[in-house]
């Protein structure tokens, strides 16, 4: 499957759960400075979608703000596990179907449990599949999409 395919899995994933989105396409962008001009936001308004390993098979998709960086004893705490781990790019595209710097929660190839973290709200941009898409939705709308928890990790 082409990068083209990917965006597109995770667009149409996001009109079946009818959330409200824009997407904007950019050239190659080499940090969240650029990223965020390109797409017409604050940094803080970029949101990283991570894979984060649970255990065999366990994984939990979180949502963090573009300058902030996951908390490991908060998440851990939130999960109840005393491990977490980040899989390897191959893991990581195995299970979403996306490639690192493009994952995004919308249209993974397994489902995942998501965790937004309680700093993000309002209009955000997230990831939308492929490199150079990206998706503007509204934070509400998308924890209410995802039936996310909402909790302080970063």
């Amino acid at each position: 499957m082409d990068a083209s395919d990917n965006s597109a899995r995770a667009i149409a994933a996001a009109e079946e759960l009818g959330l409200a989105h824009t997407v904007t396409r950019h050239g190659p962008v080499r940090s969240l400075e650029e990223a965020a001009a390109a797409r017409g936001v604050e940094p803080r308004q970029i949101v990283k979608t991570l894979v984060v390993r649970v255990s065999e098979g366990d994984h939990r998709f979180v949502l963090v703000p573009g300058d902030r960086e996951i908390a490991w004893p908060k998440l851990r705490a939130l999960l109840g596990v005393n491990r977490l781990s980040m899989p390897s790019a191959e893991g990581a595209h195995e299970v979403t179907g996306y490639v690192r710097g493009t994952i995004t929660p919308l249209g993974s190839r397994t489902p995942l449990p998501v965790v937004v973290d309680a700093s993000i709200s309002g209009p955000v941009s997230i990831g939308g599949g492929a490199h150079g898409v990206a998706l503007s939705v509204d934070t509400a709308e998308l924890v209410g999409a995802l039936d996310a928890t909402v909790a302080d990790v970063t």
